[in-house]
């Protein structure tokens, strides 16, 4: 039996990107992390490049020669403490989207985040 109707349960949203803009928070840790370890700091553009995959990549992407730089572990590990500490310092919700998810649960629909971002900064940002 063929239903042309569908009716929507749930809608599973991406964070970064989609939701919220952290786009200035992400350069600031980036930052952060590179100039504690001697590295060249980069651009608002340059991490615009670098996000998409997982923080992982994207300071892989940032750190010069990248995982074989001998410092990278110390840097990432660096950028997962400031993170975490100030992933909400810049980050906001696009304009319409608090006003969507409302929308979305007086209509009973469920509402899910799913992300590649560390954790305990999607745990934060919900």
């Amino acid at each position: 039996m063929s239903n042309n109707t569908t009716e929507k349960k749930a809608v599973v949203f991406d964070l970064d990107g989609t939701l919220l803009y952290t786009l200035e928070d992400l350069k600031n840790a980036t930052n952060y992390a590179l100039k504690q370890n001697g590295m060249p700091e980069r651009t608002l553009d340059e991490v615009r490049r670098f996000v998409g995959n997982g923080v992982k990549l994207l300071m892989e992407r940032a750190v010069p020669d990248g995982a074989d730089n001998p410092k990278f572990e110390k840097t990432f590990s660096d950028f997962k403490e400031y993170y975490e500490a100030h992933c909400n310092d810049n980050t906001a919700p696009y304009d319409g989207i608090m006003e969507l998810l409302k929308e979305l649960k007086l209509n009973g629909i469920k509402l899910a985040i799913v992300s590649n971002k560390l954790d305990p900064a999607v745990k934060e940002l919900n």
